[in-house]
């Protein structure tokens, strides 16, 4: 009987011993996550995520030759008290980026189904007259004519056509800041005439077959996923940028331009077909071109083309992909997501079956839900410390930052091919919805199958680099700086 007891006390102690030494290897475990993940944070002060009321000028980019600065629609650098354009607020504004993320999508599926695509007007998107075009927000500004006439242009390298305004407006025109191009004051415009080969071209860009007007004037027609839609004739201008000048260049004149861009002249599209301004350019600029997003509404970014010196060996390049169902658009090879400096539990498949593209219109980067709600759930985990607060619109991960003057965020890097790593700046991680609150710029796609975008958002302190003849794109954490 006393064997008996002791043979159970013994036992009583082990478990006790066990348990301990459990307990002890568990905050161990826990201390050495808690450091781990301090040292993937970082501090930011949220002055440093929020514009001021005045244009704070950037001079990254002006000393190369062929560089634009690029300023937000919505931001001092480009509002005057004399042209106000309309300033959407952010449900407005994440609305219209769903509406552009739609029209990607059906652009997508029309193209993989074998269909020629106008660009595009899907039954499901909403059509109100006045809506502005998606989320083409960043401004250059171009010349165009002989003699030179300055427009302001929303880039886009979702896009292939190029057009702006043009009189006498035979159907209508919407308000914009510059005076609306006047091709009869140009020495150097020509009309494309109709049917010829270069007529021909439109399709690429448009999916439209070519159209003649009575007087044998080649016709264009782009419809966006939002209801509008620009019409005149397909043309020839002298373009400059900066002091380059492209005779010849072949753009959409618009006669008749509906919705659309609001306070901008129109658009300069960096897509893939042969009539965007990339191919154009090609012998001049080589298919190369580059850009940083303003950080702020109130600062501003660069667009460059060409290679300027050179290209730093520094720079980490991944494959540029070329979706067969979209060529129009830049595919990227993304492998993976890491969180707080833990790579997350993400099959490859999740990513590699959608597909991903790179667009400067889309701005919140969309995810395949597995993907997502990996990110999500780590990134929850890794806030603890903060107070959520409503979502809004397609943002569900919102903080109330109100008694914080600084906050730690996780850092996030996103994986792709070819061993690249991109660490996303601290910009490009929330979207401040105001000086209080904030949101994780991310969002799941509804539907598994959608494809993956990296918005531009998460580009912001990115230099993102097209090297489109070699198939390739790089990004330069910092180069923005």
């Amino acid at each position: 009987m006393a064997m008996a007891i002791s043979s159970f006390l013994r036992c009583i102690l082990y478990i006790y011993y066990f348990s301990a030494f459990l307990c002890l290897y568990a905050d161990e475990v826990r201390e050495t996550t808690e450091i781990h993940h301090l040292h993937h944070t970082q501090i930011v002060q949220l002055s440093s995520l929020l514009p001021s009321t005045t244009c704070s000028a950037s001079t990254k980019g002006s000393k190369r030759k062929a560089s634009l600065t690029v300023i937000h629609k919505y931001g001092p650098c480009f509002q005057s008290k004399e042209d106000q354009v309309q300033v959407l607020n952010h449900t407005e504004i994440l609305l219209q980026d769903q509406s552009r993320v739609n029209s990607i999508r059906y652009k997508l599926s029309n193209y993989s189904n074998g269909n020629k695509l106008r660009e595009s007007k899907a039954s499901t998107l909403p059509v109100k007259s006045g809506l502005i075009l998606g989320t083409s927000n960043y401004i250059v500004t171009v010349g165009l004519g002989t003699p030179k006439r300055d427009l302001k242009l929303a880039f886009d390298t979702g896009s292939d056509l190029t057009w702006t305004q043009c009189k006498p407006c035979t159907g209508q025109c919407y308000k914009q800041v510059d005076p609306i191009f006047d091709p009869s004051k140009s020495t150097s415009y020509a009309n494309i005439t109709c049917p010829t080969p270069l007529c021909f071209q439109l399709s690429s860009a448009t999916g439209m077959s070519q159209q003649c007007s009575t007087s044998k004037k080649c016709i264009y027609l782009v419809e966006y996923g939002d209801g509008s839609f620009t019409t005149g004739y397909f043309s020839k201008e002298r373009l400059t940028i900066t002091s380059d000048v492209m005779d010849n260049f072949i753009f959409g004149c618009g006669q008749d331009n509906e919705g659309l861009l609001n306070g901008i002249a129109g658009l300069l599209s960096l897509g893939r077909a042969q009539v965007s301004l990339v191919k154009q350019t090609a012998q001049k600029y080589g298919q190369f071109f580059s850009y940083c997003l303003p950080s702020t509404t109130s600062s501003t970014g660069h667009l460059t083309f060409g290679k300027g010196n050179g290209v730093s060996n520094t720079i980490k390049f991944t494959p540029m992909l070329k979706l067969p169902q979209g060529p129009t658009f830049y595919g990227l090879n993304l492998i993976g997501i890491s969180v707080g400096g833990r790579k997350l539990s993400i099959p490859t498949s999740v990513f590699s079956t959608v597909g991903t593209i790179i667009d400067s219109g889309t701005v919140i980067t969309r995810l395949p839900p597995t993907a997502y709600n990996a990110l999500r759930t780590t990134f929850r985990k890794l806030m603890r410390n903060y107070p959520m607060t409503s979502p809004i619109s397609l943002l569900d991960t919102c903080y109330d930052l109100s008694k914080s003057k600084s906050v730690s965020i996780p850092h996030i890097s996103f994986l792709f091919g070819g061993d690249v790593s991109v660490d996303l700046d601290k910009v490009g991680i929330f979207y401040m919805l105001s000086p209080t609150q904030a949101c994780l710029a991310f969002a799941g796609n509804s539907d598994p199958s959608n494809i993956a975008i990296f918005g531009n958002v998460q580009q912001k302190g990115l230099e993102v680099l097209y090297d489109v003849a070699r198939g390739r794109i790089g990004f330069r954490p910092g180069g923005c700086n």
